[in-house]
């Protein structure tokens, strides 16, 4: 899975390239959350990306920060699932929060 750097995907979300989805649980979504962000927990990422999903889309996952393992295995299991444009965040919510952009 191909890793995406703050500038090229705040680049892609300005430009509606991506689906962004935070991994995390919803009452963590719901607390606060990229804007723009659609929220499919870890344990449901799988079922729910093959229903609302095509497999070339292209999906940016994220959680928490660069120490949070839910997005990378979130991103795994989608690939695992034969999706194929698949990016993974590592700053997340806080370094995106610390960039100062807009939080929901």
């Amino acid at each position: 899975m191909k890793e995406i750097k703050f500038d090229e995907l705040k680049k892609k979300l300005e430009n509606n390239e991506v689906t962004l989805i935070e991994v995390l649980d919803r009452e963590q979504y719901e607390k606060e959350h990229i804007k723009g962000a659609i929220n499919i927990p870890l344990k449901e990422i799988g079922a729910e990306a093959r229903k609302r999903f095509s497999k070339d889309d292209a999906i940016v996952v994220y959680c928490s920060n660069y120490e949070c393992t839910a997005s990378p295995s979130a991103g795994k299991k989608l690939e695992d699932l034969g999706f194929t444009n698949v990016y993974h965040y590592g700053g997340g919510k806080k370094e995106w929060k610390e960039e100062g952009l807009p939080m929901e």
